[in-house]
């Protein structure tokens, strides 16, 4: 077996509409698969890489606190230098708080969604 690449990675979110609105206007994700799927999942795709949103049941009681559990830590996207400044720059006039790291073989950005979800913008241009 060969795999290609990441088709998409599945979350699960509060409000399908907000959640939809903030990985469009933040992040720049077109929505696909509209005709096809309808809203569930509502897809968001950045190149051949997309993040299918799910609408959540509501919170279950028995759930432990996220960081006690075994869960996903982010997901990532990759851009170029040009693009990785752009993005900072983005994040600043939209006033959405980021945290950066320089990796030493690459530099990131972290921010969360509005259900928490951490995603990275990382670059290896430095």
């Amino acid at each position: 077996m060969r795999l290609q690449q990441i088709d998409h990675v599945a979350i699960t979110v509060s409000d399908l509409a907000r959640s939809l609105a903030w990985y469009r206007d933040v992040l720049g994700l077109e929505r696909r698969f509209e005709d096809e799927w309808g809203d569930v999942p509502t897809m968001m795709c950045a190149g051949e890489t997309c993040v299918a949103l799910f609408p959540s049941d509501g919170p279950d009681p028995q759930q432990v606190a996220v960081r006690e559990t075994v869960s996903m830590r982010h997901f990532a996207f990759r851009v170029d230098r040009a693009n990785f400044d752009a993005a900072q720059a983005s994040l600043d006039e939209l006033g959405i708080e980021f945290e950066s790291a320089d990796h030493g073989i690459a530099q990131s950005v972290y921010i969360s969604d509005p259900d928490g979800h951490r995603i990275e913008i990382t670059t290896y241009d430095v």
